[in-house]
């Protein structure tokens, strides 16, 4: 155990440890329920990788990006004009960070206040089933939550490299929500606007680390999960598959494109599109042979707006589906819980069938 951080509650145990210790077994903290296994997923698809291909240089971008949104929730962005060069700087500085001796990262570790720095656990509650993965998490906007003790000093120019990516990636973020605006039909700015306009929306990264483990039949690298925030752009691993997505009960495995982002729908935007663009559950397997890396970018509302569905797209035969709440309140859930699929925004829902005034929570809209 590498002792416990302020916050949590019981010694923080890393998995890059745990894998690198030589054990054949995992502990059973992180040994998965049956039926949330990799080995026993049913329905399961060992490959497919199916999930859409958008070229953002197309001039049907706006289309193409608002029918991914629609049927899936996830596409493949490719031609996004953020540099090869600075994705595979960004992914060589961060392996780089977790090769570093144990006590150098240590002196990151982060805590449930705000989950900045180097965790290894989501959720608060003692006992939960852990998954296998440690990560680095780090606020880029807004400013006041941007702590710069919390930026590691190793290896040299990782803290450049994260400032020129995320700046690149957020800036590719607005020309997303521009597309999914037009394909709605409500106009380019109307999601951003929603969001707190340019200068509202706040942005964070996950830098997520899977190490090897010896029983991945047992394991998930991330428990299934809907992302709790606005919008994921993720910088996949180029060399190593793992990242699962929930299709019609089956459990697709993605293969990245070379260079490409992988994008994803958040909740914030379910809510806001009154569920015509969805959140999809999606997962990350771990293998014996391979650590994995990828890098995400969170690009979220302001955190103090109550989102409710945007009145452009409720009418009487469509009425809103879910009760306002600020993103402040929402993601309280996930640091509380951890991932729990797609139960936090699914408590936000109306339910009419009971009392249409009242959510499944029994909290009442007004």
């Amino acid at each position: 155990m590498e002792g416990a951080a302020a916050g949590w509650p019981e010694p923080v145990v890393r998995v890059q440890s745990l894998s690198e210790s030589g054990a054949a077994t995992i502990p059973a903290r992180y040994v998965k329920p049956e039926a949330e296994r990799p080995a026993s997923a049913a329905g399961e698809e060992e490959g497919g990788g199916g999930i859409p291909v958008v070229d953002l240089s197309s001039p049907a971008t706006a289309r193409a990006v608002s029918e991914a949104c629609r049927d899936w929730g996830f596409f493949q962005a490719v031609n996004h004009g953020v540099p090869g060069e600075l994705l595979r700087r960004a992914r060589g500085a961060w392996r780089g960070f977790f090769r570093q001796p144990m006590e150098v990262k240590q002196r990151y570790a982060n805590s449930p206040a705000t989950y900045e720095g180097y965790g290894s656990r989501l959720g608060v509650e003692a006992g939960a089933l852990l998954d296998w993965g440690d990560y680095y998490f780090l606020h880029v906007r807004p400013p006041h939550l941007c702590d710069p003790r919390k930026w590691p000093h190793l290896p040299p120019g990782l803290r450049k490299t994260t400032e020129e990516y995320s700046r690149e990636v957020a800036a590719l973020c607005g020309r997303l929500l521009a597309a999914m605006s037009a394909g709605l039909g409500v106009g380019e700015a109307r999601l951003r606007e929603a969001f707190g306009g340019a200068e509202g929306a706040g942005v964070c990264v996950r830098v997520n680390y899977y190490p090897r483990c010896p029983q991945p039949e047992l394991a998930l690298g991330l428990s299934s999960h809907s992302d709790p925030g606005g919008m994921t752009v993720l910088l996949a691993d180029d060399r190593v598959r793992g990242l699962q997505v929930r299709r019609r009960g089956a459990w697709v495995t993605v293969d990245p494109v070379p260079d490409a982002f992988i994008v994803n729908v958040g909740d914030q935007i379910q809510v806001l599109t009154n569920a015509t663009y969805r959140s999809v559950e999606h997962r990350v397997v771990v293998n014996a042979a391979d650590e994995r890396l990828s890098v995400a970018l969170f690009y979220n509302p302001r955190s103090d707006l109550p989102l409710a569905p945007m009145p452009e797209l409720v009418s009487p035969d469509r009425p809103a589906l879910y009760c306002p709440m600020t993103f402040d309140d929402y993601r309280m859930y996930i640091r509380r819980k951890g991932p729990r699929g797609k139960s936090q925004v699914d408590s936000l829902k109306v339910a009419d069938a009971v009392d249409a005034d009242a959510d499944a929570d029994g909290r009442r809209c007004y």
